[in-house]
């Protein structure tokens, strides 16, 4: 096997750190899946719902915004949600260029079957609700980071 030169640390896959995101991103996903699928939902759309849980009827904007993702993306994740006969959506009657996005009876229902999704997370990743919270605010400050030195 070739020697290491120090020049080459920084190129080393197993020295990314995006990559050790990236990678955990995955696992996540794949403890998510059988738990996300007994409710009928993506990953995305789960994300969808727990923010209309946290607070019903929103602009779609606002949800975009909490989520980082843009309209084109959002749109279809909306649509298979409303098909779903989780949400609906309405315009504005203030604005009609803003669409609101509120839960259906069976998307308010869908939140009690919800409720095991994030104690069976936790038990996946057999750190304590402290290590699990101190590891969630590292990653939101560096993101923030992130998104700060894109806007320099």
């Amino acid at each position: 096997m070739a020697k290491k030169h120090v020049a080459d640390l920084p190129l080393l896959l197993g020295n990314q750190v995006c990559f050790a995101v990236y990678s955990t991103a995955h696992a996540f996903n794949r403890v998510y899946k059988p738990l996300l699928d007994r409710l009928g939902l993506t990953y995305p759309q789960y994300l969808v719902m727990l923010v209309l849980w946290e607070r019903d009827g929103v602009p779609v904007r606002d949800i975009g915004e909490r989520l980082f993702l843009d309209s084109g993306t959002l749109t279809p994740l909306l649509k298979r949600l409303e098909a779903a006969d989780l949400i609906k959506r309405t315009r504005s009657t203030e604005d009609e260029r803003q669409v609101l996005i509120a839960l259906t009876s069976q998307g308010h229902a869908l939140r009690e079957k919800a409720r095991t999704v994030p104690q069976s997370i936790l038990a996946a990743s057999a750190c304590s609700v402290g290590e699990l919270s101190a590891l969630k605010n590292d990653l939101i400050a560096l993101r923030d980071r992130l998104n700060a030195a894109l806007d320099d």
